[in-house]
Protein backbone atom coordinates (compact mmCIF):
# COMPACT_ATOMS: atom_id res chain seq x y z
CA UNK A 1 0.00 0.00 0.00
CA UNK A 2 1.06 3.45 -0.25
CA UNK A 3 1.17 6.58 2.26
CA UNK A 4 -2.30 7.63 1.36
CA UNK A 5 -4.03 3.97 1.42
CA UNK A 6 -2.25 3.11 4.69
CA UNK A 7 -3.32 6.37 6.33
CA UNK A 8 -7.05 5.11 5.52
CA UNK A 9 -6.49 1.61 6.88
CA UNK A 10 -5.18 3.10 10.34
CA UNK A 11 -8.12 5.95 10.43
CA UNK A 12 -10.70 3.32 9.77
CA UNK A 13 -9.19 0.75 12.15
CA UNK A 14 -9.17 3.81 14.33
CA UNK A 15 -12.35 5.11 14.25
CA UNK A 16 -13.83 1.14 14.41
CA UNK A 17 -12.01 1.17 17.90
CA UNK A 18 -15.05 3.27 19.18
CA UNK A 19 -17.52 -0.08 18.97
CA UNK A 20 -15.74 -2.55 20.61
CA UNK A 21 -16.65 -6.65 20.41
CA UNK A 22 -19.32 -6.46 23.06
CA UNK A 23 -21.19 -3.47 20.50
CA UNK A 24 -21.28 -6.34 17.99
CA UNK A 25 -22.16 -9.15 20.10
CA UNK A 26 -24.88 -7.70 21.44
CA UNK A 27 -26.26 -6.38 17.87
CA UNK A 28 -25.84 -9.94 17.13
CA UNK A 29 -27.80 -11.06 19.89
CA UNK A 30 -30.87 -8.41 19.05
CA UNK A 31 -30.60 -8.90 15.31
CA UNK A 32 -30.85 -4.91 15.87
CA UNK A 33 -29.42 -3.36 12.89
CA UNK A 34 -26.23 -1.12 14.40
CA UNK A 35 -27.38 2.34 13.21
CA UNK A 36 -25.10 4.27 15.65
CA UNK A 37 -21.86 2.70 13.47
CA UNK A 38 -23.62 2.89 10.44
CA UNK A 39 -23.96 7.20 11.17
CA UNK A 40 -21.05 7.59 12.48
CA UNK A 41 -18.87 6.13 9.41
CA UNK A 42 -21.68 8.70 7.41
CA UNK A 43 -20.87 11.33 9.31
CA UNK A 44 -17.00 10.94 9.00
CA UNK A 45 -17.52 10.80 5.15
CA UNK A 46 -16.42 7.23 4.82
CA UNK A 47 -19.47 5.93 2.32
CA UNK A 48 -18.26 8.06 -0.79
CA UNK A 49 -14.83 6.98 -0.90
CA UNK A 50 -15.60 5.55 -4.50
CA UNK A 51 -17.76 8.09 -5.15
CA UNK A 52 -16.95 11.17 -7.74
CA UNK A 53 -16.46 14.48 -6.09
CA UNK A 54 -19.54 15.97 -7.98
CA UNK A 55 -21.56 13.91 -5.72
CA UNK A 56 -19.60 14.48 -2.61
CA UNK A 57 -17.71 11.67 -2.69
CA UNK A 58 -13.56 12.03 -2.49
CA UNK A 59 -12.88 10.66 -5.58
CA UNK A 60 -10.90 7.78 -5.14
CA UNK A 61 -10.47 4.14 -6.02
CA UNK A 62 -12.11 0.52 -5.11
CA UNK A 63 -8.75 -0.36 -4.20
CA UNK A 64 -9.14 2.59 -1.58
CA UNK A 65 -12.35 1.12 -0.86
CA UNK A 66 -11.19 -2.30 -0.54
CA UNK A 67 -8.50 -1.11 2.14
CA UNK A 68 -11.39 0.73 4.27
CA UNK A 69 -13.85 -2.18 3.93
CA UNK A 70 -11.12 -4.54 5.30
CA UNK A 71 -9.99 -2.52 8.15
CA UNK A 72 -14.04 -2.77 9.14
CA UNK A 73 -14.44 -6.16 8.91
CA UNK A 74 -10.41 -6.62 10.32
CA UNK A 75 -11.43 -4.32 13.55
CA UNK A 76 -13.81 -7.19 14.67
CA UNK A 77 -16.87 -5.76 13.26
CA UNK A 78 -16.45 -8.49 10.97
CA UNK A 79 -19.18 -8.52 8.07
CA UNK A 80 -22.24 -7.11 10.28
CA UNK A 81 -20.27 -3.96 10.39
CA UNK A 82 -18.92 -4.55 6.39
CA UNK A 83 -22.45 -4.96 5.35
CA UNK A 84 -23.96 -2.32 7.28
CA UNK A 85 -22.43 0.03 5.06
CA UNK A 86 -21.92 -2.65 2.08
CA UNK A 87 -24.12 -0.83 -0.24
CA UNK A 88 -23.54 2.90 -0.39
CA UNK A 89 -19.62 2.23 -1.07
CA UNK A 90 -20.26 -0.01 -4.25
CA UNK A 91 -24.07 -0.17 -4.77
CA UNK A 92 -24.40 3.14 -6.20
CA UNK A 93 -21.79 2.70 -8.97
CA UNK A 94 -24.15 2.00 -11.92
CA UNK A 95 -25.68 5.53 -11.08
CA UNK A 96 -21.98 6.77 -11.27
CA UNK A 97 -21.53 5.60 -14.39
CA UNK A 98 -25.17 5.78 -16.06
CA UNK A 99 -27.17 8.23 -14.28
CA UNK A 100 -27.71 11.13 -15.70
CA UNK A 101 -26.78 14.48 -13.89
CA UNK A 102 -29.90 15.12 -12.17
CA UNK A 103 -30.29 11.56 -11.59
CA UNK A 104 -26.72 11.61 -9.64
CA UNK A 105 -27.19 14.80 -7.91
CA UNK A 106 -30.67 13.07 -6.63
CA UNK A 107 -29.67 10.16 -5.67
CA UNK A 108 -26.19 9.67 -4.42
CA UNK A 109 -25.86 12.46 -1.94
CA UNK A 110 -28.55 11.47 0.58
CA UNK A 111 -27.05 8.13 1.28
CA UNK A 112 -23.18 8.97 1.36
CA UNK A 113 -24.78 11.66 4.41
CA UNK A 114 -26.79 8.58 5.75
CA UNK A 115 -29.71 10.27 5.21
CA UNK A 116 -31.28 7.64 3.24
CA UNK A 117 -30.30 4.06 2.98
CA UNK A 118 -30.35 1.38 0.23
CA UNK A 119 -30.85 -1.87 -0.62
CA UNK A 120 -29.81 -3.78 -3.98
CA UNK A 121 -32.78 -5.71 -5.58
CA UNK A 122 -31.66 -8.51 -7.90
CA UNK A 123 -31.92 -11.60 -6.45
CA UNK A 124 -34.93 -13.91 -6.63
CA UNK A 125 -36.61 -17.37 -5.25
CA UNK A 126 -36.40 -19.71 -7.91
CA UNK A 127 -33.49 -18.06 -10.21
CA UNK A 128 -30.45 -18.26 -8.20
CA UNK A 129 -28.12 -17.16 -10.34
CA UNK A 130 -29.90 -17.28 -13.68
CA UNK A 131 -30.35 -13.54 -13.61
CA UNK A 132 -31.59 -13.62 -17.27
CA UNK A 133 -34.47 -15.40 -16.13
CA UNK A 134 -35.99 -12.67 -13.31
CA UNK A 135 -39.78 -13.05 -13.16
CA UNK A 136 -40.68 -9.58 -11.54
CA UNK A 137 -41.83 -8.05 -13.82
CA UNK A 138 -42.31 -3.60 -14.73
CA UNK A 139 -44.87 -2.67 -17.59
CA UNK A 140 -44.45 0.34 -18.89
CA UNK A 141 -47.74 2.60 -18.19
CA UNK A 142 -48.15 7.10 -18.42
CA UNK A 143 -44.99 8.32 -16.21
CA UNK A 144 -43.44 4.92 -15.62
CA UNK A 145 -43.56 1.28 -15.24
CA UNK A 146 -46.05 -0.91 -12.76
CA UNK A 147 -43.97 -3.29 -10.94
CA UNK A 148 -45.00 -7.14 -9.44
CA UNK A 149 -42.74 -9.61 -8.24
CA UNK A 150 -40.40 -11.27 -5.84
CA UNK A 151 -36.88 -10.76 -4.23
CA UNK A 152 -35.08 -12.49 -1.51
CA UNK A 153 -31.81 -12.51 0.10
CA UNK A 154 -32.14 -8.50 -0.10
CA UNK A 155 -29.73 -6.85 2.32
CA UNK A 156 -30.90 -4.37 4.84
CA UNK A 157 -34.45 -3.65 2.51
CA UNK A 158 -36.16 -3.77 6.06
CA UNK A 159 -33.93 -0.59 7.23
CA UNK A 160 -34.18 1.13 3.53
CA UNK A 161 -35.69 4.10 2.04
CA UNK A 162 -34.44 3.33 -1.36
CA UNK A 163 -33.68 0.12 -3.93
CA UNK A 164 -32.02 -0.65 -6.53
CA UNK A 165 -33.86 -2.82 -8.33
CA UNK A 166 -33.41 -4.55 -11.18
CA UNK A 167 -36.72 -6.07 -13.02
CA UNK A 168 -37.56 -7.05 -16.46
CA UNK A 169 -39.04 -4.83 -19.15
CA UNK A 170 -39.59 -7.10 -22.03
CA UNK A 171 -40.65 -10.77 -21.75
CA UNK A 172 -37.94 -12.79 -22.65
CA UNK A 173 -39.53 -14.62 -25.43
CA UNK A 174 -39.48 -11.44 -26.96
CA UNK A 175 -36.24 -10.20 -27.15
CA UNK A 176 -33.10 -11.86 -29.28
CA UNK A 177 -30.70 -11.80 -26.55
CA UNK A 178 -31.73 -13.24 -23.11
CA UNK A 179 -29.52 -10.54 -21.88
CA UNK A 180 -32.00 -7.87 -23.30
CA UNK A 181 -34.71 -6.51 -22.09
CA UNK A 182 -33.73 -5.77 -18.41
CA UNK A 183 -34.06 -2.18 -17.03
CA UNK A 184 -32.34 -1.12 -13.52
CA UNK A 185 -34.14 1.25 -11.34
CA UNK A 186 -33.60 3.38 -8.04
CA UNK A 187 -36.39 4.16 -6.48
CA UNK A 188 -38.39 4.87 -2.62
CA UNK A 189 -38.78 1.25 -0.89
CA UNK A 190 -42.50 2.03 -0.89
CA UNK A 191 -43.48 -0.41 2.67
CA UNK A 192 -47.16 0.35 1.55
CA UNK A 193 -46.47 -1.92 -1.93
CA UNK A 194 -43.49 -3.44 -0.41
CA UNK A 195 -43.48 -6.09 1.99
CA UNK A 196 -40.65 -7.21 3.38
CA UNK A 197 -39.81 -10.55 5.37
CA UNK A 198 -36.60 -11.15 7.16
CA UNK A 199 -35.05 -14.13 7.04
CA UNK A 200 -33.78 -16.12 10.19
CA UNK A 201 -30.10 -16.95 9.33
CA UNK A 202 -26.83 -18.50 11.03
CA UNK A 203 -25.07 -15.34 11.61
CA UNK A 204 -24.54 -11.37 10.46
CA UNK A 205 -28.00 -11.18 12.55
CA UNK A 206 -27.48 -7.24 13.19
CA UNK A 207 -27.88 -7.03 9.00
CA UNK A 208 -30.91 -8.49 8.03
CA UNK A 209 -31.50 -10.71 5.06
CA UNK A 210 -35.13 -10.09 3.90
CA UNK A 211 -37.38 -11.66 1.38
CA UNK A 212 -39.33 -8.74 -0.83
CA UNK A 213 -42.96 -9.34 -1.99
CA UNK A 214 -43.65 -6.64 -5.00
CA UNK A 215 -47.91 -5.55 -5.55
CA UNK A 216 -48.34 -2.61 -7.63
CA UNK A 217 -45.62 -0.63 -6.88
CA UNK A 218 -45.30 2.64 -9.64
CA UNK A 219 -41.56 3.39 -10.20
CA UNK A 220 -41.70 6.76 -12.31
CA UNK A 221 -39.90 6.71 -15.36
CA UNK A 222 -37.04 9.25 -14.17
CA UNK A 223 -35.88 6.82 -11.75
CA UNK A 224 -35.20 4.87 -14.31
CA UNK A 225 -31.54 4.40 -14.88
CA UNK A 226 -29.37 4.10 -18.27
CA UNK A 227 -31.84 2.95 -21.42
CA UNK A 228 -34.96 0.56 -20.72
CA UNK A 229 -33.88 -3.03 -21.25
CA UNK A 230 -30.01 -2.11 -20.52
CA UNK A 231 -29.98 -2.88 -17.04
CA UNK A 232 -28.46 -6.28 -16.92
CA UNK A 233 -25.69 -5.07 -18.79
CA UNK A 234 -25.56 -1.88 -16.25
CA UNK A 235 -25.36 -4.10 -13.44
CA UNK A 236 -22.07 -6.21 -14.67
CA UNK A 237 -20.33 -3.47 -13.93
CA UNK A 238 -20.93 -3.50 -10.60
CA UNK A 239 -20.30 -7.42 -10.36
CA UNK A 240 -16.34 -6.89 -10.16
CA UNK A 241 -16.10 -4.43 -7.36
CA UNK A 242 -19.01 -6.66 -5.42
CA UNK A 243 -16.22 -9.48 -5.50
CA UNK A 244 -13.50 -7.26 -4.55
CA UNK A 245 -14.75 -5.51 -1.21
CA UNK A 246 -15.97 -9.31 -0.30
CA UNK A 247 -13.08 -10.64 -0.77
CA UNK A 248 -11.09 -7.68 1.33
CA UNK A 249 -13.62 -8.49 4.15
CA UNK A 250 -13.00 -11.92 4.07
CA UNK A 251 -9.46 -10.98 4.61
CA UNK A 252 -9.92 -8.50 7.44
CA UNK A 253 -11.82 -11.70 8.91
CA UNK A 254 -9.37 -14.23 8.64
CA UNK A 255 -6.51 -11.69 9.84
CA UNK A 256 -8.54 -10.73 12.97
CA UNK A 257 -9.12 -14.57 13.83
CA UNK A 258 -5.45 -15.38 13.73
CA UNK A 259 -4.54 -12.22 15.29
CA UNK A 260 -7.13 -13.41 18.45
CA UNK A 261 -6.07 -16.32 18.30
CA UNK A 262 -2.60 -16.00 18.31
CA UNK A 263 -3.06 -13.49 21.32
CA UNK A 264 -4.66 -16.53 23.05
CA UNK A 265 -2.07 -18.91 22.41
CA UNK A 266 0.78 -16.69 23.72
CA UNK A 267 -1.13 -15.96 27.01
CA UNK A 268 -2.84 -19.73 27.54
CA UNK A 269 -0.26 -21.77 30.24
CA UNK A 270 -0.96 -25.54 29.83
CA UNK A 271 1.11 -28.03 31.52
CA UNK A 272 3.69 -24.76 32.73
CA UNK A 273 4.15 -23.47 28.68
CA UNK A 274 2.35 -21.26 26.42
CA UNK A 275 0.50 -23.84 24.28
CA UNK A 276 2.11 -21.11 21.66
CA UNK A 277 4.74 -23.16 21.96
CA UNK A 278 3.95 -26.12 20.58
CA UNK A 279 4.47 -26.70 16.93
CA UNK A 280 0.57 -27.92 16.64
CA UNK A 281 -0.84 -24.39 17.09
CA UNK A 282 2.11 -22.48 15.72
CA UNK A 283 1.88 -24.43 12.24
CA UNK A 284 -2.00 -24.11 11.11
CA UNK A 285 -2.06 -20.21 12.49
CA UNK A 286 1.02 -19.72 10.29
CA UNK A 287 -0.25 -22.02 7.41
CA UNK A 288 -3.32 -19.69 7.66
CA UNK A 289 -1.31 -16.12 7.86
CA UNK A 290 0.05 -17.02 4.72
CA UNK A 291 -2.62 -18.12 3.04
CA UNK A 292 -4.94 -14.67 4.12
CA UNK A 293 -2.02 -12.49 2.98
CA UNK A 294 -1.45 -14.65 -0.83
CA UNK A 295 -5.15 -13.99 -1.20
CA UNK A 296 -4.75 -10.41 -0.28
CA UNK A 297 -2.54 -9.56 -3.09
CA UNK A 298 -5.20 -11.55 -5.37
CA UNK A 299 -8.04 -9.46 -3.81
CA UNK A 300 -5.88 -6.03 -4.84
CA UNK A 301 -4.30 -6.97 -7.87
CA UNK A 302 -8.05 -7.02 -9.17
CA UNK A 303 -8.65 -3.51 -7.75
CA UNK A 304 -5.68 -2.02 -9.35
CA UNK A 305 -6.68 -3.44 -12.21
CA UNK A 306 -10.42 -2.05 -12.42
CA UNK A 307 -9.39 1.30 -11.14
CA UNK A 308 -6.33 1.28 -14.35
CA UNK A 309 -9.56 0.29 -16.32
CA UNK A 310 -8.64 -3.05 -17.02
CA UNK A 311 -10.48 -6.05 -17.11
CA UNK A 312 -10.16 -7.72 -13.97
CA UNK A 313 -13.41 -10.13 -13.87
CA UNK A 314 -10.69 -13.03 -13.27
CA UNK A 315 -9.05 -11.66 -10.41
CA UNK A 316 -12.33 -9.91 -8.98
CA UNK A 317 -13.34 -13.98 -8.75
CA UNK A 318 -10.02 -15.64 -8.17
CA UNK A 319 -9.64 -13.00 -5.27
CA UNK A 320 -12.93 -13.36 -3.66
CA UNK A 321 -12.67 -17.24 -4.08
CA UNK A 322 -8.83 -17.18 -2.33
CA UNK A 323 -10.05 -14.89 0.10
CA UNK A 324 -13.40 -16.42 1.58
CA UNK A 325 -11.62 -20.14 1.25
CA UNK A 326 -8.46 -18.68 3.54
CA UNK A 327 -10.60 -16.42 5.59
CA UNK A 328 -12.72 -19.64 6.48
CA UNK A 329 -9.93 -21.74 7.48
CA UNK A 330 -8.61 -19.04 9.44
CA UNK A 331 -11.41 -18.34 11.27
CA UNK A 332 -12.14 -22.24 11.74
CA UNK A 333 -8.36 -22.56 12.76
CA UNK A 334 -8.64 -19.98 15.04
CA UNK A 335 -11.45 -21.13 16.80
CA UNK A 336 -9.57 -25.05 17.61
CA UNK A 337 -6.51 -22.79 18.44
CA UNK A 338 -8.72 -21.85 21.92
CA UNK A 339 -10.42 -25.22 22.08
CA UNK A 340 -13.96 -24.92 24.16
CA UNK A 341 -13.33 -21.56 24.94
CA UNK A 342 -13.25 -20.75 20.72
CA UNK A 343 -17.36 -21.84 21.15
CA UNK A 344 -17.83 -19.43 23.55
CA UNK A 345 -19.40 -16.33 22.61
CA UNK A 346 -17.21 -14.07 24.42
CA UNK A 347 -14.04 -14.85 22.52
CA UNK A 348 -16.15 -13.21 19.45
CA UNK A 349 -14.18 -16.68 17.48
CA UNK A 350 -17.88 -18.58 16.57
CA UNK A 351 -19.25 -15.02 15.60
CA UNK A 352 -16.16 -14.80 13.05
CA UNK A 353 -16.53 -18.31 11.73
CA UNK A 354 -20.55 -18.07 11.50
CA UNK A 355 -19.82 -14.67 9.54
CA UNK A 356 -16.94 -15.82 7.42
CA UNK A 357 -19.43 -18.20 5.54
CA UNK A 358 -20.95 -15.28 3.56
CA UNK A 359 -18.31 -14.73 1.33
CA UNK A 360 -17.59 -18.12 1.54
CA UNK A 361 -21.33 -18.34 -0.17
CA UNK A 362 -22.42 -14.88 -1.67
CA UNK A 363 -22.79 -13.44 -4.31
CA UNK A 364 -21.84 -15.76 -6.35
CA UNK A 365 -20.63 -19.88 -5.30
CA UNK A 366 -17.27 -21.07 -5.45
CA UNK A 367 -18.14 -23.28 -7.95
CA UNK A 368 -19.13 -20.74 -10.02
CA UNK A 369 -16.12 -19.08 -9.71
CA UNK A 370 -14.69 -21.99 -10.01
CA UNK A 371 -16.32 -22.41 -13.85
CA UNK A 372 -15.44 -19.10 -14.63
CA UNK A 373 -11.64 -19.30 -14.21
CA UNK A 374 -12.17 -22.65 -16.16
CA UNK A 375 -13.47 -21.11 -19.13
CA UNK A 376 -11.65 -17.44 -19.09
CA UNK A 377 -8.62 -19.07 -18.08
CA UNK A 378 -8.18 -22.39 -19.00
CA UNK A 379 -10.67 -21.92 -22.39
CA UNK A 380 -12.43 -25.01 -21.47
CA UNK A 381 -16.29 -25.89 -22.99
CA UNK A 382 -18.54 -24.36 -20.83
CA UNK A 383 -20.45 -27.09 -18.06
CA UNK A 384 -23.76 -25.56 -18.07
Amino acid sequence: MNDSQTEIRDSVLKHCSQFPDDYWLEHDESGEFPFEFHKSMADAGWFGIAMPESVGGAGLGITEAAVMMQAVSESGGGMSAASSIHGPVFSLEPIARFGTEEQQQRMIPPVLNGEQKMCFGVTEPNVGLDTTKLKTRAVREAGGYRVNGEKIWITNAHVADKIMLLARTTPIEEVERKTQGLSLFYTDLDKAKIETRLIPKMGRHAVGSNMLFINDLFIPEEDRIGGEGDGFKIILHGLNPERILLGAEAVGLGRVAIQRAAKYARERIVFDRPIGMNQGIQHPLAKCWAQVEAANLMVMQGAAKYDAGLECGVEANAGKYLAAEAGFEACHTAMLTLGGMGYAKEYHLERYLREVLIPRTAPISPHMILNYIAERVLELPKSY
